[in-house]
C-alpha cells in the first residue's frame, strides 16, 4: 500500500473519500470499506488478523486478502482452540495446501500462537485492545506510522506471552485491521463511521 505515500484522501469511483489504497482494486475497495478498521473484540477476529498480518509479512497485503477464504478453510476458521490442536499431520496438510501461503515458519507459527492465545490471562482481544490510542487523525498516509511504541510494547507483550511472528509493524497492522487503532484518514467517510 505504499503507493499511496504521502497522498491524502481520494475519491473513489463513486466520488466518495477514500484512504488512498482503498481505491486501487475492488478487493482493497470492499475491506477498507466494511472492514479495515472496525472494532474487533473477540478473541478469534483478533487471532485471524494477528495471524493474517504475520502471512502477509514480506508480501503484498493484496495477495493475503485474495487467499483469505483459503486460510479461513484451513484454519478451522481460525478457532484458536481448533487450531491449537493441530499436530503434524495437518503442518504436512498446511504445507501442501496451494491456496495459502506455504511457509513453514509462518504456518508453525500460527498454530504455536493459537496455544499461546489460549494461556492469554482475559484472553487475546483484552491484551491487544489494552493498546489502544486516540489520536487525531492522520491528514495523509505520511502520518500513519508503520509501528509505534504502543505496537512495540504490545509485540514485547505478546513475545514473553509465547507468540511468534509478532513483531511492532506485524502487531501494529493488526491494531488498525481491528480498529484499536484508526488510521482511516481525515476526510475519509470511514473515518468517523468506525469509532
Amino acid at each position: 500500500m505504499t503507493e499511496t505515500a504521502g497522498a491524502g484522501p481520494v475519491p473513489g469511483a463513486d466520488g466518495v473519500l477514500r484512504c488512498p489504497w482503498a481505491v486501487g482494486t475492488p478487493d482493497y475497495l470492499a475491506y477498507h470499506d466494511q472492514e479495515w478498521g472496525v472494532p474487533v473484540t473477540e478473541d478469534r477476529g483478533i487471532f485471524e488478523r494477528l495471524s493474517l498480518e504475520a502471512f502477509q509479512s514480506g508480501l503484498s497485503w493484496l495477495t493475503i486478502l485474495r487467499k483469505r477464504e483459503n486460510f479461513r478453510a484451513a484454519f478451522a476458521g481460525f478457532d484458536p482452540a481448533a487450531v491449537a490442536a493441530f499436530g503434524p499431520a495437518d503442518l504436512d496438510r498446511l504445507l501442501s495446501d496451494t491456496g495459502i501461503v506455504r511457509n513453514r515458519a509462518k504456518i508453525s507459527a500460527v498454530i504455536g500462537n493459537a496455544r499461546a492465545a489460549l494461556a492469554v490471562p482475559g484472553g487475546l482481544a483484552a491484551l491487544m485492545w489494552r493498546y489502544a490510542t486516540a489520536a487525531p487523525p492522520p491528514v495523509t498516509t505520511a502520518d500513519v506510522p508503520a509501528w509505534t511504541d504502543g505496537s512495540a510494547a504490545c509485540a514485547r507483550e505478546l513475545r514473553r506471552l509465547g507468540f511468534t511472528f509478532t513483531g511492532p509493524v506485524t502487531v501494529y497492522a493488526a491494531l488498525q485491521a481491528c480498529g484499536i487503532v484508526n488510521d482511516h484518514l481525515a476526510g475519509c467517510f470511514r473515518r468517523d463511521a468506525v469509532t
